[in-house]
């Protein structure tokens, strides 16, 4: 078959301070972050967001030592990778695509072509499957390998997701319960799962797998766990004013000091990487919450990096995945038809849900416009001379 690749899909983080803005500036660029009804809007307001929130993101990461860990841990999974691959009598050439940051999708894919590699095997390090994680990567890709007939002569495979793998899930169970052992009470402890959010519309509209893995996933751990613990999942990181997945760990954290819980376990169950969300957001924000609430042990589960476990797992997903027919663009397309990225919404006229959304689409819409006229100075409102 010839030389085999693996190619790790993230979503990579600034490396400096002065790498935020620009790195914001390219997640908000992606429609499969904010969903927008006129695609034209979506440059303006990246910039308008980026801009807006460098400041006090710049601050976040100043907490964590300046920038992301994330393209440094990613680089020691991929090395140990293509360690346990080898032990599996797999030799392969591992490669970083980051979604937003470098090393970027693209620089690994002009890479793999200069490798001349054959045989590729492309695994997303997001155990669940979300359009706005491993879908938004696949999209990305699927257009590359369109436009590029060179890249066609490789032969492929998709790993959409791989939440119930029990490699990884085992090796989930084994780091809880070390924290767990650590507790006054280890049997007593909350063990709280907060996992990434996405807008509740994602899943309600849209039909995005994510909750439904996102249970299942904590079910999964919970059953190899094999402790009586009470638990209890959240979702963390929302952004803008629309509704996420609820319940938001912000709110419950207080919810569960007011009932008398005194020992928390918090288990970031959607990073296998520490970064800004595990390490300032969990570690800094949610244990200040906590502690005020009365919260009296607050202990959190590293996030599973290069542990040895869970680096064997995925050598066996590889393996697995090399081994089965080759899940396709056209495959993951077949899921993408329950997944409507945007789906179309009937009008109708009077005071109905289509038009309350529309109409408070369309006013979210003209405030930001004239936000960002009155920032940038430039506008339709200053050439009529109204600003």
């Amino acid at each position: 078959m010839g030389q085999t690749g693996v190619l790790l899909l993230n979503l990579g983080g600034p490396d400096r301070p002065e790498d935020v803005r620009p790195f914001l500036y390219n997640l908000f660029s992606d429609p499969e972050i904010i969903r927008l009804p006129f695609r034209w809007l979506q440059k303006p307001l990246a910039w308008f967001i980026s801009t807006s929130r460098a400041r006090k993101s710049q601050a976040n990461y100043a907490q964590i030592g300046g920038g992301s860990p994330l393209r440094r841990i990613t680089e020691q999974q991929a090395k140990a990778l293509k360690a346990a691959l080898a032990d599996l009598g797999i030799e392969a050439n591992l490669y970083i695509g980051m979604r937003y940051w470098h090393p970027f999708t693209e620089e690994a894919i002009a890479q793999i072509k200069l490798d001349n590699i054959r045989q590729l095997v492309i695994l997303p390090l997001y155990p669940q499957y979300s359009i706005s994680t491993s879908g938004s990567s696949f999209r990305l890709l699927e257009a590359l390998w369109e436009n590029d007939p060179a890249l066609r002569q490789i032969h492929y495979t998709l790993i959409p997701s791989w939440y119930n793998h029990p490699g990884y899930v085992a090796a989930m169970a084994e780091l809880i319960r070390r924290e767990l052992d650590q507790c006054p009470n280890p049997d007593t402890a909350m063990v709280f799962f907060s996992a990434h959010g996405v807008p509740k519309s994602y899943v309600t509209e849209a039909g995005d797998p994510y909750q439904e893995q996102i249970e299942a996933c904590v079910r999964l751990i919970m059953n190899a766990l094999g402790r009586p613990n009470p638990h209890v999942l959240a979702y963390q990181s929302r952004v803008g004013p629309v509704e996420w997945l609820q319940p938001y760990t912000e709110d419950i954290i207080p919810e569960l000091a007011a009932q008398g819980v005194k020992t928390l376990v918090v288990v970031p169950i959607s990073f296998i990487s520490e970064h800004i969300e595990t390490l300032q957001e969990i570690d800094i924000e949610y244990r200040e919450l906590a502690e005020e609430a009365g919260i009296e042990i607050f202990r959190r589960v590293p996030a599973l990096n290069d542990h040895p476990g869970f680096i064997v797992a995925l050598a066996q997903l590889v393996k697995e995945s090399l081994a089965a027919p080759p899940r396709t663009f056209a495959d993951v397309n077949t899921l993408r038809k329950r997944v409507k990225l945007y789906p179309q919404e009937r009008w109708e006229w009077g005071m109905t849900s289509a038009a309350e959304r529309w109409n408070g689409r369309l006013a979210m819409l003209g405030f930001l416009a004239l936000i960002i006229e009155l920032i940038s100075g430039q506008g339709p409102l200053h050439m009529l001379g109204l600003l």
